[in-house]
């Protein structure tokens, strides 16, 4: 099995509930991993894999229509990335808000999706 990761894409971005956080936006820390089977690939053609610039793509046109919850965020990235790679057997996208607006809080607060498909 491989896996494409991206870790720690770091973006500003509109999601929330709260009317601040919708006006001024938030930085977020993103990583995903997209695993499939190699089957009998030679990794001689980018056609052959996960091109993880498309899936930056994707993460991002994502990230810039505003979400009242992360989780449905990681939800709609974790379906285009399949609908784009159907041949994917697993998909975990985590979505952290690195400056939280929370009281007496230091640290990321977020979530994780991870989505298992059958061939």
């Amino acid at each position: 099995m491989v896996v494409i990761e991206l870790n720690q894409v770091k973006l500003h971005a509109f999601h929330g509930v709260y009317e601040g956080e919708k006006l001024t936006g938030s930085a977020y820390e993103i990583n995903v991993r997209v695993a499939y089977e190699e089957g009998d690939s030679t990794f001689d053609d980018l056609k052959n894999t996960i091109n993880y610039v498309e899936v930056l793509d994707i993460v991002k046109q994502r990230m810039r229509m505003p979400a009242g919850l992360l989780e449905k965020v990681a939800y709609d990235v974790i379906n285009k990335i399949r609908h784009q790679y159907p041949f994917t057997r697993e998909i975990s996208f985590s979505i952290y808000k690195l400056e939280a607006p929370v009281e007496n809080f230091q640290g990321k607060i977020g979530v994780t999706l991870h989505k298992k498909f059958d061939g």
